[in-house]
């Protein structure tokens, strides 16, 4: 498991983090990063891009933790989920610092996910499928 990155933002910080995240990547292409559910898919293209190009984790770091920040904005935004803090047993399991809770309590790790789907690769890491299978997220979109 990874060490947690102190770098990575705290939950109060995601949203702005998120939103800087997709300024600087939308600027110059025309990336649909519009935080729909649809958008997710994007996102596991982009992360395949990465993976293709040879990118080592720690080159590629900052790209993930924004992807990361933005697969978690995408939940806040459509899935009723709320960023959190993790405590010390969630970071060391999560290897993260932040995550989202659902509606039902469930907790979720989006940049963890991120990192599986760079790490791993394949449909089984898909982050529009962890969003389409995921269990506790709210019955109706969340603006």
């Amino acid at each position: 498991m990874s060490t947690v990155d102190e770098r990575t933002p705290r939950a109060r910080e995601m949203r702005p983090y998120a939103a800087a995240f997709v300024t600087r990547v939308t600027a110059r292409n025309r990336l649909p990063l519009d935080y729909s559910v649809a958008s997710l898919r994007i996102v596991d293209f982009l992360i395949d891009g990465l993976r293709k190009g040879g990118a080592d984790r720690e080159r590629v770091r900052e790209a993930l933790s924004g992807l990361g920040a933005y697969v978690g904005e995408v939940l806040v935004r459509r899935a009723g989920a709320v960023w959190m803090d993790f405590d010390a047993d969630q970071c060391a399991y999560f290897g993260q610092p932040v995550g989202v809770r659902m509606p039902d309590g469930r907790v979720w790790n989006p940049l963890g996910k991120v990192h599986n789907r760079f790490d791993i690769g394949g449909p089984g890491e898909s982050l529009q499928i962890f969003y389409l299978t995921l269990h506790g997220r709210a019955r109706r979109a969340v603006a």
